[in-house]
């Protein structure tokens, strides 16, 4: 395998002879997943000039999409309007046997936990099954979807050889971790590095030509496994990080401190710091879930991990911790839990998003209804939630109705929040209404 020096320097006479003898593809790209990753991916490519393919299983989703009914930065909102009016360069179909007509094939399926923290791979093999199943000579596959290391070879690689295709020679196969950040438009993908990892250096090469046309450059490593492992340690340095921050915001409360405050100060310093906030808990799909697809690989292997396990011991914890300090406030007010009128402001798992995947406050509703109070909650970028009890509609208004407690869980740019003033008590999880006298932080 050569160095990244070596595969940075490969010339464009064989990148132009490579041209002139691959396959006819119809689409440069296609997209396996159209969710909070794969559509901004397919949106990227497309404005970088490639022929995208779209695949999504769901009709809905894709229903949604071709109406613009979808969670999207307003830079890929443009993009979108663009790219449905460009039949024949961006196609979005369910049908998987399109795919033979692209010449690469990126794979952006999530990969979530169950109830038990264990990895739920069904979604990941049924997509590598359908991206081998239709595979065709000249193609490269790219895994972008977190997972654990090993994985692009096992879904991949293996089944591509049990099929008499030669990873390396007839197609080609590489991991290549997404890196998005929804909601956040200081991180577009254009000026985010990609790291990929290939099977052969032929296989690298070929996807790099790709998401170098979405990236602000790619960085390549010796083999899939580091690529793997590199984006399980990029979620895992997080989820370590924000339990501290967390465990500091604990601390500075029982010493009579303002921990936002530290944590700014200690900011100033320009090396060997970087500033990560608490909260209520971490929720999306990266933190919570990653790094859990690294323990169960390391039990397997009968090896701990004592730190990342404490680590993630604690975030799973961090709701219940929210819920036992709510009880301590309305009980400092003589109020019994059971009973209170309880708002929820803010419900999605980041401000500025509509995504409540993983989001803390779906476990904090749960255990303060099962406490026995009245939960309610207000969001204006999620008009409903499916809970333990059953669907929950958002609270149209919530200023105008009589709270016992205001629990300021996500607060979304740009949000009036100044009626909190007038609420009894309001329990700040996100350690940024300092102006309110009513106060009380986590």
């Amino acid at each position: 395998m050569a160095t990244g020096n070596q595969l940075q320097n490969v010339g464009q006479r064989t990148e132009k002879a490579d041209r002139q003898s691959a396959p006819a593809f119809r689409y440069r790209t296609a997209v396996v997943g159209l969710g909070y990753v794969g559509l901004p991916t397919a949106l990227a490519l497309h404005s970088a000039g490639h022929e995208v393919l779209g695949l999504d299983v769901s009709d809905a989703r894709l229903g949604d999409i071709r109406t613009g009914r979808v969670d999207l930065l307003p830079s890929d909102h443009n993009r979108l309007a663009e790219a449905i009016g460009d039949e024949g360069r961006f196609d979005l179909v369910a049908d998987a046997s399109r795919l033979a007509e692209a010449d690469t094939v990126l794979i952006c399926v999530p990969t979530p936990i169950d109830h038990h923290l264990l990895p739920d791979l069904s979604p990941l093999a049924a997509a590598c099954r359908t991206v081998v199943a239709q595979a065709v000579p000249g193609q490269t596959l790219v895994l972008t979807s977190t997972t654990y290391v090993g994985c692009t070879r096992d879904m991949l690689v293996e089944p591509l050889r049990r099929r008499g295709l030669v990873v390396g020679s007839d197609v080609f196969v590489a991991f290549a971790p997404e890196r998005i950040d929804p909601g956040n438009d200081k991180h577009v993908q254009r000026q985010v590095p990609r790291v990929v990892g290939g099977v052969t250096d032929e296989c690298v090469r070929r996807t790099r030509r790709v998401l170098e046309d979405c990236a602000s450059f790619v960085y390549p490593v010796s083999s899939v496994e580091t690529a793997e492992l590199t984006k399980l340690y990029e979620n895992t340095f997080r989820a370590v990080n924000i339990s501290l921050a967390n465990e500091f915001a604990d601390i500075s409360r029982g010493l009579g401190l303002d921990v936002t405050e530290v944590i700014d100060a200690a900011a100033t310093k320009p090396y060997g710091f970087m500033a990560f906030y608490p909260g209520p808990g971490v929720g999306g799909h990266c933190i919570p879930c990653d790094p859990h697809y690294l323990l169960w690989q390391l039990r397997a292997d009968r090896v701990s991990a004592p730190l990342i396990e404490a680590t993630m011991q604690l975030v799973a914890g961090r709701p219940g911790k929210v819920v036992q300090r709510a009880l301590e406030i309305l009980a400092d007010r003589g109020r019994a839990l059971r009973g209170a009128r309880i708002l929820i402001l803010g419900v999605a798992y980041k401000p500025g998003i509509a995504d409540v995947r993983e989001s803390p406050a779906l476990e904090i509703i749960d255990r303060l209804r099962a406490a026995g109070a009245e939960v309610s909650y207000a969001d204006d970028f999620i008009p409903s939630l499916v809970t333990s009890d059953g669907e929950l509609r958002r609270t149209e208004q919530p200023e105008t109705m009589e709270w016992e407690l205001v629990l300021a869980h996500t607060l979304h740019p740009g949000a009036d929040v100044s009626w909190l003033s007038r609420v009894p008590a309001v329990l700040d999880a996100t350690y940024r209404l300092r102006e309110f006298d009513n106060r009380a932080i986590l």
